[in-house]
């Protein structure tokens, strides 16, 4: 059964949203910068919508944008929810499942992350390939959502091959320097000892961070598509670790945002003509 609240937050979203929306985006730490891009029908505070929490990290603005990107019409996070903030995998998670109830098929996820991979420099942009679940929880445990999906829901692609070849497509037509990974999202809030990055290197990780995991979760159990993308902010690489603040990893997302925003919003165009 679905749970009012969530009923509740999407018949109070759907009164204030115009157009027949299918793309939802959340813009992580710093990557605001695509909301230039939307032509903005309504801003409304998350405080505003039943039962939504409310960010307290800085650099997240706490909003949901209502608009269209080159005339596709989007719902946009600006800010998303954290583990690490004290809210519970329900609360992290209750947006994708808004979403899912508003008829949202495709998530754009984005974050900023400490690199693994020793090709990786500070800067670069990672398409997310796959992740690695390391917050010690799983938002989908407990009674499960039937009306969303199955109790036990597949995982094998969770980010979407076609958009992942898309967006590479995108970027050597237009230059962008690409790279792809795994990313291992961890609860926080502390950044990761050297021994701790060496781990997820050897596990397989190209790169690590304290979000995304939990919503792309629970995007892929209501069958939303989901692309991610990663700005790598600083490095986990042995030799090149130095001690990092959340004011620098804003600074570098910053500095990077552009291409991200490129990318993500020719995919969106491109959705749109589906």
């Amino acid at each position: 059964m679905i749970p009012n609240e969530i009923k509740e937050a999407a018949a109070y979203l759907q009164s204030r949203i115009i157009d027949n929306t299918t793309i939802g985006i959340v813009l992580g730490t710093g990557l605001g910068g695509l909301v230039q891009k939307i032509d903005i029908q309504e801003c409304i505070d998350y405080k505003d919508i039943p039962h939504f929490p409310v960010s307290t990290v800085q650099g997240h603005s706490g909003r949901l944008i209502v608009g269209r990107i080159g005339g596709v019409p989007v719902l946009a996070m600006q800010g998303r929810f954290h583990f690490y903030e004290g809210w519970s995998m329900a609360q992290v998670t209750f947006p994708a499942r808004v979403f899912c109830l508003l008829g949202i098929k495709t998530l754009f996820v984005s974050n900023a992350a400490g690199g693994l991979n020793p090709g990786f420099k500070v800067g670069d942009v990672m398409v997310i390939t796959d992740h690695i679940n390391m917050f010690g929880t799983n938002p989908l445990i407990g009674p499960n959502m039937d009306e969303f999906g199955p109790r036990f829901p597949d995982m094998s692609q969770t980010y979407s091959q076609r958009l992942v070849s898309k967006a590479l497509e995108i970027g050597k037509a237009e230059n962008l320097d690409l790279r792809t990974g795994v990313y291992v999202g961890t609860s926080g809030p502390t950044f990761e000892t050297p021994a701790e990055y060496k781990m997820f290197r050897a596990l397989g990780a190209d790169a690590v961070g304290m979000s995304t995991v939990p919503e792309v979760i629970v995007a892929r159990h209501c069958g939303l598509e989901v692309f991610g993308v990663s700005i790598i902010t600083d490095s986990g690489v042995p030799g090149e670790i130095v001690e990092v603040s959340h004011e620098e990893v804003q600074k570098v997302a910053a500095a990077a945002e552009p291409r991200m925003t490129r990318i993500i919003e020719a995919l969106i165009i491109d959705e749109g003509k589906k």
